[in-house]
């Protein structure tokens, strides 16, 4: 009697466990299938976001792809000049909306940081340069109006995931669009880059050929040619086990920072691919993040002084 009641026990958690594997396999399925949409809705019921506060899209263009999604700690004072961090998705610079990175911002505003995360044009209305384009107009709207909502215009800082990752950093590093929106260089203090394509000729992807075929001079549209000694301190994390946008890119750009003596953090994370150093910034995975960890402490680092990294503010 007392082995069949054992018995049975065993099945019983057998099959629980069963599904829990299961559950497991088909949420990471739909994450691959449709990545940030399905991060922000797993974010929102795994994620304590009772003390952030987040605005209705703001629209800083006239396409509606060009629109922000501003999240902020509850209750800050207007005054709080509180550091900014800006967040410019990917998808290939054909897919993406930045209402589905809103956990970017649920994930860094309890650290005492105004999230911005930034919509652009896709497809071939966001062919290049026109998605580098929005990215100024975009940092400039910020810089204009993040005070009224408790933000540091001057203290903002570029973060970007795979084609985001992209505009982050050649923002940053060619002038150009910065200056053509009327952006002082210095009002970008850092940028961080995930699983970002920094240094990609000859294009041999349908992506990279229709975003950049166009373009007059192909390795202009490369952040690694633009590389300087004054560029602002970065952060460049990457999936050892990316196969869509390969770690090569991160070492290529990273040495060259390093040769011209710009600051230059690199984490290289095991077995992780194209998507997990996003995933691992979204609830419940941001709990024992290693990439979160990394990005705060770059923060951390790259602010000064004048700008301080609040405390959690639960």
């Amino acid at each position: 009697m007392a082995l069949a009641k054992r018995q049975g026990m065993l099945w019983f958690c057998g099959i629980i466990l069963a599904i829990l594997l299961l559950a497991g396999v088909a949420l990471q399925i739909a994450i691959w299938v449709n990545g940030s949409w399905v991060l922000e809705r797993v974010d929102r019921i795994a994620g304590d976001s009772a003390d952030v506060a987040q605005m209705v899209p703001v629209q800083y263009g006239d396409d509606p792809q060009q629109r922000l999604i501003i999240s902020r700690p509850k209750g800050i004072a207007t005054d709080a000049r509180l550091p900014v961090i800006l967040f410019i998705h990917g998808g290939s610079w054909s897919s993406g909306e930045p209402e589905n990175y809103a956990f970017i911002g649920r994930s860094f505003a309890p650290h005492g940081f105004v999230v911005v995360s930034a919509g652009y044009r896709l497809g071939d209305a966001g062919k290049y340069p026109a998605m580098l384009q929005d990215g100024a107009t975009a940092i400039a709207w910020t810089r204009a109006n993040i005070a009224e909502l408790g933000g540091n215009p001057d203290a903002i800082y570029l973060m970007g995931h795979s084609a985001g990752a992209y505009n982050a950093v050649m923002l940053a590093l060619d002038q150009q669009w910065m200056q053509a929106a009327g952006v002082p260089a210095s009002t970008i203090r850092g940028v961080i880059g995930i699983s970002g394509p920094y240094d990609f000729l000859p294009l041999d992807t349908p992506d990279s050929i229709r975003t950049f075929g166009d373009a007059p001079d192909l390795p202009a549209t490369q952040p690694i040619n633009f590389v300087r000694d004054d560029a602002p301190p970065m952060l460049l994390v990457s999936g050892d086990a990316d196969t869509k946008v390969k770690p090569r890119n991160t070492r290529a750009l990273a040495a060259a920072l390093e040769g011209v003596g710009v600051e230059v953090q690199t984490a290289y994370h095991p077995g992780m691919d194209h998507s997990d150093p996003l995933v691992a910034l979204a609830a419940p995975w941001r709990k024992s993040s290693q990439v979160h960890d990394e990005i705060l402490r770059f923060l951390s680092t790259a602010c000064t002084s004048s700008v301080p990294v609040q405390g959690e503010t639960r």
